[in-house]
């Protein structure tokens, strides 16, 4: 049997990504809170009593001697909770321009991987009465959606819950295995996994005509990523260089209802308007320092989560992939929501996602030296231009030690050659878009988040957000996409 407890190809190759110094790869997040900030002591004794539910939190890696299998997760006997709950504060005026500095700085510092892999910031003394926290987990652990799960089970859904909170047993760290047990365990497991895959296949061999018709959609998937990935590189662009170690973070947020209503009236999905309003402020960007984006279509890596319900709460990646469309050529709102529109259902209709997913997949038996070298190829890619993510979260408001959360930003980790990530998570009634680049490469990260404002606002604007007569205009001047295309579904 697979053990449990080893990481999977996925997240391997997030550590071999990390591994050149300057691509940290920690998702995280900046929460905003209304109300006094807790003392640093409450708010430990707080986490502690919610571990027990995240038990990969108290554990750390150990790595199979002469990399003849890939880490694993052992419990941490040396666990330092206020090691990984830090306090600090900002100075005056404890404005966001100071959050957003602090941010940068403490997602451009890589997590220790002798620890477990997390850390929580107290943000205290910030202006109008709030304070914050600031989270960051290596991806190897987490991935968007179960972060979401791990934030509503270290936060409350009331201010004051009804319920009483069960005291967790102590917890007690198990023995540290031993170098020849580690090497021991990963080559067994190499050996017998084999055979639980001869059995998945005699079980499929007895439903032959379903698992030709899954070979064949995953055959075609897989086709359709290499192809999206390798036949049509993506293009030169200034979020392509070599980035550094250190960071710059800003955030901004909108409206959930103004993103439905403009999908509503102008067509589409929300993530195709989330796509349609970066591509707007992207371009312009691009334009205003002095590039030519005539007919440039970016490339947008799109992770997509694969997980079940029943896995809902479970750490480690469940994520695929589709290459997405950023038509930054297009100045027109409404023609470049429909443009977005139309490539993205052609993208789903090619089942690029589920070859993702298949690569995926088989990456879990990939030995660790072929894995590291899949990632050291992966991260210098020309397949994307940047990553855009947009991860569902808790649309019911959330409570730490009574006080509210009022504001959700999250983080997307930069990759080598990628100095812009974007991440776009809904809480509660509204988007939060948070921006992190390479200090050094996109100096000029704020303008990019106005530009984002202002693309956000030109599409509510085109939808006739408010108005009867702009809706009515919005509708039938969506009605027919680029190039005459109908852009009518989705």
């Amino acid at each position: 049997m697979p053990n449990p407890d080893r990481l999977s190809g996925l997240d391997s190759a997030f550590l071999h990504i990390e591994n050149a110094g300057t691509a940290h790869m920690h998702v995280g997040s900046v929460m905003v809170f209304e109300g006094q900030a807790p003392e640093y002591e409450q708010l430990v004794e707080h986490i502690l009593a919610r571990l027990h539910l995240v038990p990969r939190y108290r554990q750390r890696l150990a790595f199979v001697p002469f990399g003849q299998g890939r880490p694993v997760w052992i419990d941490d006997p040396h666990f330092n909770p206020r090691y990984h709950i830090r306090h600090t504060a900002l100075p005056r005026p404890g404005d966001e321009a100071e959050l957003k500095r602090l941010a940068g700085r403490v997602f451009s510092q890589r997590l220790d991987r002798s620890k477990p892999l997390w850390e929580m910031w107290l943000v205290q003394r910030m202006a109008r009465d709030r304070f914050a926290v600031i989270a960051k987990t290596h991806h190897a652990l987490v991935d968007g959606v179960s972060g979401v799960d791990i934030t509503t089970v270290l936060f409350d859904t009331e201010a004051e819950p009804a319920h009483a909170t069960r005291v967790p047993a102590p917890w007690v760290a198990q023995p540290l295995p031993g170098r020849a047990k580690l090497l021991a365990d990963a080559l067994l497991e190499r050996s017998t996994v084999p055979g639980e895959m001869l059995r998945g296949a005699r079980a499929m061999a007895r439903t032959p005509r379903r698992a030709l018709e899954r070979a064949k959609d995953a055959l075609i998937g897989v086709g359709q990523t290499t192809l999206a990935g390798v036949s049509s590189p993506a293009p030169h662009s200034p979020f392509n260089v070599d980035i550094g170690p250190h960071r710059r973070y800003t955030f901004l947020d909108a409206e959930l209802a103004q993103f439905k209503e403009i999908k509503n009236t102008l067509g589409g999905t929300l993530n195709d308007v989330v796509l349609a309003a970066v591509s707007l402020a992207l371009g312009h960007h691009m334009r205003a320092q002095g590039y030519d984006t005539e007919g440039l279509v970016l490339k947008a890596m799109i992770p997509v989560s694969v997980r079940a319900d029943a896995e809902r709460g479970a750490l480690g990646n469940r994520v695929a992939a589709m290459w997405a469309p950023l038509p930054v050529g297009v100045a027109d709102p409404v023609e470049c929501l429909a443009q977005v529109r139309l490539e993205m259902d052609d993208l789903k209709r090619s089942g690029q996602a589920v070859g993702a997913q298949v690569l995926t997949n088989l990456a879990g038996f990939a030995p660790p030296t072929i894995l590291g070298q899949a990632a050291r190829l992966q991260a210098r890619q020309r397949f994307f231009n940047l990553v855009v993510t947009n991860v569902p979260g808790p649309q019911f408001p959330l409570y730490m030690l009574g006080r509210p959360m009022v504001a959700l930003y999250p983080v997307v980790p930069l990759a080598h050659r990628l100095a812009l990530g974007i991440a776009v998570m809904s809480y509660n009634g509204r988007l939060g878009f948070g921006l992190l680049a390479d200090y050094d490469a996109i100096p000029e990260l704020e303008t990019i988040a106005h530009e984002l404002e202002r693309a956000i606002a030109s599409l509510a604007t085109a939808a006739g957000a408010g108005s009867d007569q702009g809706r009515s205009r919005g509708r039938k001047t969506s009605a027919r996409g680029p190039r005459g295309r109908s852009a009518v579904g989705g």
